[in-house]
Formats: C-alpha cells, structure tokens, sequence
C-alpha cells in the first residue's frame, strides 16, 4: 500500500518527521513494515552524500595543511574555525526562518573553504613572526592587528556578494536564498570568534608541543644505568 501527500507551506523534513513519529506508534502485524519513498528518500539519501562529502573535504584540507606547515598539531587549530562557522549558521537559519536543506548545505560546505583561511592567515603571520624571534603572545597579537584589515575586507566582501542571493529576489529566489543566507551567518560569526578563539587554541597546542618535546628530551638526556657486575673473589 503506498500513502501519499502533497506538503504545502512546510518542509518536507519536518512534516515526514511528524508523520513518522506517529506511524511508528502503531502495531503492525507480523511480516508488515514502513518504508519512506518520494522525496523524502531522496533528501535523505542527499543528506548522506552531503555529510560523507563534508567529511572528506574536511579530511583533505587537513592533510594539505600538515604539509604545508609541516605539522600536524598547527591544522587542528585551523579547523577549529569549521564548527565556530556553524554557530552563525545555526542563528541565521532561525533568524529568517529558514530549514536546514540542501542548499543551506551547500552552502556548509562552501564556507569549509572559506572560513578556514582567517585562521591560516593568522597562523601563519603568527609562526613567520615567532621565527624572528618574538614571543609567543607577541606574535599573535601582532598576527591579529596587522592581519585584521585583510579579514574584514574579505568578508565584508563575501557578505557583500551574497547579499542579493540572500533576499531572494526573482524566480526561484526562494529556493536559492538558504545558502545565501547561511554563508552570510557563517561568515560573520567565524570572522568574530576566530580573532579570539583561534589564537588561544594556537596557544595551547603550542605549549602542549613544547611540553612534550621537553618531556621527549628530558628522557633521552637521562643515561642509561650500567648494570652490576658481580665479582667473584
């Protein structure tokens, strides 16, 4: 027996939850079972492939990192920015109303890309300056005031752009604007809390390195105890 309806004024993910959520509640007979099909199957199937992607764009742009900056504690401090951008996301989909749909993903996974490189600007400035010779509270807090200006005309830039996508004006506009809108909250709250959170994460996988490799060194220094030699008289 196949059930079907048509969803007006709602989303499909929300209705098909309800839906299901009193389905489940009755007793079927033995050799019975609910499956969901129509469009419902096909956003779930799409939301699996959009997760596996996430994850693997994620995955690559950790490698690259590591071999760019030649360690691998530096780029978790980097992806660090990925969640602080789903902050904004999150607050710019219930600010507008919106649902948590395929181009509210895609546009996740652009700002993967797009968030992450505030947190490699500051890093980077952060380890040029330490290899001069400046402290480490030094180097970040010049990394954040001299790469400052750089960030906000980036992202002012981006919201800029995403503006009328964003408003959803013209045909079809209402099906584009999720992304739009996610991008710009994503955007924003990964330009405000990475100034401040990324530079203290820096902070603490940089002392946790230098504890452990004094903790490597201060083992190897200790020479090994010779051992006892009998004599025989």
């Amino acid at each position: 027996m196949t059930i079907g309806a048509n969803v007006v004024g709602a989303s499909v993910g929300n209705i098909a939850q309800s839906v299901m959520s009193r389905v489940n509640a009755v007793q079927l007979p033995p050799g019975y079972h609910i499956t969901q099909g129509g469009q419902v199957a096909n956003q779930n199937e799409v939301f699996v492939s959009m997760i596996l992607a996430l994850g693997v764009a994620v995955m690559l742009m950790y490698l690259i990192l590591v071999i760019q900056f030649g360690s691998f504690l530096d780029p978790l401090a980097i992806l660090v920015s990925l969640p602080l951008s789903l902050i904004g996301v999150v607050a710019a989909l219930l600010i507008t109303r919106d649902t948590l749909n395929i181009m509210s993903l895609i546009g996740v996974m652009m700002l993967m890309g797009i968030v992450a490189k505030n947190a490699i600007l500051l890093i980077d400035f952060a380890k040029w300056a330490r290899e001069r010779g400046t402290s480490r509270a030094e180097a970040l807090i010049e990394a954040g005031r001299t790469r400052l200006r750089p960030i906000v005309m980036t992202t002012l830039a981006l919201v800029a752009g995403m503006i009328p996508v964003a408003l959803g004006y013209g045909e079809g506009a209402d099906f584009r604007a999720p992304l739009g809108r996610a991008v710009i909250g994503g955007v924003i709250a990964s330009t405000l809390l990475t100034l401040i959170v990324i530079p203290t994460v820096y902070e603490i996988f940089d002392e946790f390195r230098e504890w452990l490799f004094s903790k490597f060194r201060r083992h190897a220094a200790v020479p090994a105890t010779p051992p006892e030699v009998e004599h025989a008289d």
